[in-house]
């Protein structure tokens, strides 16, 4: 019997962002269409300019395209208030950024609780997560510490649980190793692989090319447009 396929979570269809600059016309994303299953582990590779973030916006539900068509999990969002898109963002959609977003004057364990505490999760519940989710991350010891007592990767951890505590399908992963050394990046992306064999969708925003090849297929776009499409091992 033939394997039935995953399906399809995030559907993007013909999209166009384009800006005024001046008297000309800058097409960030030039006609994309893209198609991501359940469970996969996708990295977006471009240089600068390239269009990566402005596509990283649009399927994190930050932005609205200029033109086409954006459907998340079999429902098109192109109506949506922005108080929906606010609880998509918040519910489906986990956000992990190169520059950690932390507050500075709040634990650990108050910076994961956040997206839980906006969900109106009640407060036992939300502390039992977030506790949850810094051990998951091997954090379970720091809790109390703030970012300024934490390294770059601890802090990356902490944006990791932050991004879970929800418990999104999807994770949408910014440069996340952008401002770590190396081995702090290679823990970060062994979380990463640790995310997606527990059922998660994982994608990867990135420049460099390492770092792509760590996922199982690779999307490459430049000048607005989609140039590869690629799954690990094809040829």
């Amino acid at each position: 019997m033939k394997k039935e396929e995953a399906k399809v979570i995030i559907d993007i269809r013909n999209m166009y962002k384009i800006y005024e600059m001046g008297s000309e016309e800058v097409h960030a994303l030039d006609g994309v269409n893209l198609q991501i299953r359940e469970h996969e582990f996708v990295a977006i590779i471009g240089p600068s300019g390239s269009g990566k973030s402005t596509l990283m916006n649009m399927i994190g539900c930050l932005d609205t395209p200029t033109s086409g068509e954006y459907i998340l999990d079999g429902i098109s969002i192109e109506n949506y208030t922005e108080n929906e898109l606010a609880h998509i963002r918040n519910v489906k959609i986990g956000f992990i950024f190169q520059q950690f977003n932390l507050f500075r004057r709040l634990t650990a364990l108050e910076n994961v609780e956040m997206p839980a505490k906006y969900n109106r999760v009640p407060v036992e519940e939300r502390r039992a997560r977030a506790v949850e989710a810094l051990k998951m991350v091997g954090l379970g010891e720091r809790i109390y510490h703030r970012p300024t007592e934490l390294s770059g990767g601890q802090q990356q951890r902490v944006a990791i649980a932050r991004s879970l505590v929800n418990k999104p399908p999807i994770l949408l992963a910014d440069e996340p190793t952008g401002n770590l050394d190396s081995k702090s990046g290679e823990e970060i992306m062994k979380m990463m692989h640790q995310l997606h064999s527990e059922g998660n969708t994982i994608i990867l925003i990135t420049h460099d090319n390492d770092i792509a090849e760590e996922a199982d297929r690779v999307v490459r776009i430049f000048d607005g447009r989609i140039h590869e499409d690629k799954q690990k091992g094809a040829k």
